[in-house]
């Protein structure tokens, strides 16, 4: 029990009563204050007296509790009172007790990971412009930076793996290797400024991840003075780490997938609309260019491919010879020929000088090239749309399709549409007017062009168009998620859209869904056996001639040691050349015997 007297007691005068306050600590360390003054005279302090309004006082200074220690030394402890260490306006115990928070940055070279310390910085008291312009200047950031960590790539293609994890916001394992070998074990001692939040987000389970301004501020300075922070590398290493990097990064993101190659299909729908613009602009020149020569031609032929044929074949009306094989090749047909002979002799058109006839025949050669480049742009199309979406093709055709395709942005993006998307796409500006003035709106977009829906009742292309744009949307998400390209489900689906046609008009009950789509299946896994069949053998026509092409190739390889050998017998005869010519005139002496003894016998 300890007391606090408020007056001293030697200097007690009866005027003036004794006044003090006693405070009991409890084993809990909680404070219980017993106040002795009388009631009518309050000591000041914050607790209850007699009177409900003590007089005011000022609050006298906290003492604070002191334990003996020998050699008469005193250790102060914290203050007893809660109320009188708000009047001194200290901090709490908590707050005081906390250590000051450390704040690291993670910077991703391309040449490696580099974890830079902050020093001491206010931010607060500094504004952005301040922190920007003392981050420029190479003698402040070495204050308030300071490189703590660094590990380099182990070659080219590490770096390249590691820059696309960080760009997808995935955090690899040499990463949080690097981190945790670096890093404090407490993480409530730091924070890790990560300047991608992607990245943070893959982090934050592992590490207390600081995100903001400041951390972007920081790894601005840490990017503009790397070279002076890092001493390990040098300029020259670092920029062809930078360079090396940058192209391989770039040229994988250039690479297009090979699985869904639908760029090149927007690019060639693109071309064939402006070529189909183009060939129309210019046919219709060439025509009325060469009409004032030859009006009756323009009746004759409509095509527009095939009047610029006829007209580099006739050229000057009064010079034609005649020649009805060139006509018939240039329009197609002999009956249009023999037409186009005999209004050449009736023609009522003026005369053309040969060097206009020069300039229309070069127009309409470009205008014939640019056909026969639509027609090769079609066939690529044509080719792409069965690698890519066989059954969108199938179902609705491979110009349509593509036109689904480019006008969604990618195959991906279209299967992801609802039906109901794909039944107005193309058609957002009528969608919105028909919004804005509150009136119907559309029933089809770039769908209107299939033949289903010219081929359906006026009072039915809503019901069928509803209809074909949701098995387009099925088809594109087959073709999208599928392993196989097999136009099997797309042939299935068109089926399905000629018997909704035939039901709508005749009343013909059509085929349940789920039936069409097992017999799909039932087709796609014979599909498939056929197919593994065929690999397997390919793959044991290949083995077998291998076999066979090492079999040839191994006898020529034993030839020479089978020879080698023989000559090695033969080269020791040397030795026993005295024996050799003695069995060669034991030889030739039964040769010369022989021919005598059958003499004899003859005779």
């Amino acid at each position: 029990m300890t007391k606090k007297a408020h007056g001293a007691v030697g200097e007690h005068k009866q005027a003036l009563p004794l006044k003090f306050c006693v405070t009991f600590v409890s084993p809990a360390m909680k404070v219980n204050r017993v106040c002795a003054d009388p009631p009518l005279q309050p000591c000041g302090c914050p607790t209850q007296h007699g009177s409900s309004q003590p007089a005011p006082r000022p609050a006298p200074k906290p003492r604070l509790q002191a334990t003996g220690i020998p050699n008469g030394r005193m250790k102060t402890k914290k203050p007893i009172c809660a109320a009188a260490q708000d009047d001194l306006g200290g901090e709490s115990s908590d707050e005081a007790s906390e250590a000051p928070m450390t704040t690291y940055l993670l910077y991703e070279s391309s040449a490696g990971y580099a974890l830079f310390l902050k020093k001491e910085f206010e931010e607060t008291a500094e504004t952005e412009e301040e922190v920007q312009n003392s981050l420029l200047d190479p003698k402040k950031v070495s204050k308030i930076l300071s490189l703590h960590a660094w590990t380099q790539f182990r070659d080219a293609e590490d770096a390249l793996n590691q820059a696309n994890s960080i760009a997808a916001g995935i955090a690899t394992e040499e990463l949080v290797n690097f981190l945790e070998m670096n890093l404090p074990k407490k993480k409530k001692t730091y924070q890790l400024g990560v300047y991608d939040p992607e990245l943070g987000k893959a982090l934050a389970e592992q590490f207390p991840i600081a995100h903001g301004q400041s951390v972007k501020e920081l790894l601005r300075g840490c990017r503009l003075h790397f070279n002076r922070l890092v001493k390990d590398l040098s300029e020259g290493d670092l920029d062809k780490a930078r360079l090396g990097l940058g192209h391989a990064f770039s040229r994988a993101r250039m690479q297009l997938d090979p699985n869904r190659q639908d760029k090149p299909i927007m690019n060639t729908i693109a071309l064939l609309d402006n070529l189909d613009k183009n060939i129309n602009t210019f046919a219709m020149r060439v025509r009325e260019w060469y009409a004032w020569h030859f009006p009756e031609l323009t009746k004759i032929v409509t095509d527009n491919i095939a009047y610029a044929k006829v007209s580099r074949v006739v050229r000057v009306r009064d010079n034609f010879e005649g020649d009805k094989e060139a006509l018939t090749e240039a329009c197609g047909s002999e009956d249009v020929a023999d037409e186009i002979l005999k209004a050449l002799k009736m023609s009522m058109g003026q005369d053309i000088v040969e060097m206009d006839m020069k300039n229309i025949d070069h127009f309409a050669s470009e205008v014939i090239k640019l056909a026969d480049m639509r027609k090769t742009l079609h066939e690529y199309l044509k080719a792409k749309m069965d690698l890519v979406a066989p059954n969108l093709a199938a179902l609705i055709g491979e110009i349509i399709g593509a036109r689904l395709i480019s006008h969604a942005g990618s195959l991906t993006n279209l299967a992801k549409y609802p039906a109901s998307t794909v039944q107005i796409l193309g058609a957002e500006k009528a969608l919105f007017r028909a919004i804005k003035t509150k009136g119907n709106t559309p029933k089809y977009g770039l769908i209107f062009h299939s033949t289903f829906i010219g081929r359906a009742q006026q009072k039915n292309k809503g019901r069928i168009s509803r209809y074909l744009a949701n098995k387009c949307s099925l088809a594109s998400r087959i073709d999208c998620f599928s392993d196989e390209a097999t136009t099997v489900f797309g042939e299935k689906l068109k089926d399905q859209v000629e018997e909704r046609l035939t039901f709508l008009s005749e009343g013909t009950t059509p085929r349940k869904n789920l039936e069409v789509m097992q017999e799909a299946i039932k087709e796609v896994t014979k599909l498939r056996k056929k197919r593994a069949k065929k690999a397997k053998a390919a793959a044991e026509a290949a083995a077998a001639g291998e076999e066979v092409e090492e079999g040839a190739v191994k006898p020529k390889k034993k030839r020479p040691a089978a020879e080698v050998p023989e000559e090695a017998e033969e080269t020791p005869a040397p030795k026993k050349k005295k024996k050799r010519a003695a069995e060669a005139e034991e030889e030739t002496a039964a040769s010369e015997a022989t021919p005598k003894r059958k003499k004899k016998a003859s005779a």
